[in-house]
């Protein structure tokens, strides 16, 4: 079955050798708070698992000014999503009946003149069909990347922002991301109760007064 908007909902998608460089920093930062630590000073790590700041599916709140800006992004793109689906639909339903004409009741009954060419047409209408789905595919991925980052861009500035002032209050040296950790496998194993600090910063962020970043409208 196609998946018309699979390619739209990776937000913020990082290339491998992005994901190489941060992996690199990381360990670096680690090794220099290890040698720090070791010479007598103590060091407040925590992690934060940036993947909760859109909510899950048991009902978790995440950041909401953060959902509200991906839920604004899905509702401006709803009509794209619905023109690609109802293309996908029409090929699937296309395949069906070629599958059908190309499997006759009857095998040893050569299939009839009128049934090749109504075969040939149902096939040249779904290969139509597909070309114009790939190419509105690929123009709506263009438009849905480009609106994510005025839509997100302001949004994840200020949790950012906000991740500077929650780290200087609460007196953090280091807020590590648990997601791209854990993404990158170098979490083996931490207690959460005593290091990730996700809740309390979401809790921290949703009670700050309303910032200049709000989801920007479409032109």
């Amino acid at each position: 079955m196609i998946n018309p908007f699979s390619k739209f909902k990776e937000y913020y998608k990082k290339m491998k050798t992005v994901r190489l460089v941060a992996v690199s920093f990381i360990f670096a930062a680690v090794f220099a708070i290890s040698a720090f630590a070791q010479a007598g000073s103590t060091i407040k790590i925590v992690v934060i698992d940036t993947g909760a700041f859109a909510g899950d599916e048991k009902g978790v709140g995440g950041i909401t000014k953060y959902v509200n800006a991906m839920n604004a992004l899905d509702t401006e793109f709803q009509p794209a999503q619905k023109e690609l689906q109802t293309i996908a639909n029409k090929i699937q339903a296309l395949q069906t009946e070629i599958q059908k004409l190309q499997t006759p009741a009857n095998p040893n009954v050569p299939i009839a003149d009128t049934a090749q060419k109504t075969l040939q047409t149902k096939a040249e209408e779904a290969q139509n069909l597909q070309i114009e789905f790939k190419r509105k595919q690929e123009d709506a991925k263009v438009k849905f990347e480009r609106r994510q980052q005025v839509v997100m861009g302001p949004v994840m500035q200020d949790i950012f922002k906000s991740l500077q002032d929650f780290s200087k209050q609460k007196g953090y040296d280091l807020i590590l991301d648990a997601a791209k950790l854990d993404a990158q496998q170098m979490i083996l194993g931490y207690n959460p109760e005593k290091v990730d600090v996700t809740k309390e910063f979401i809790t921290f962020y949703n009670q700050r007064p309303a910032g200049a970043a709000t989801a920007a409208a479409p032109k």
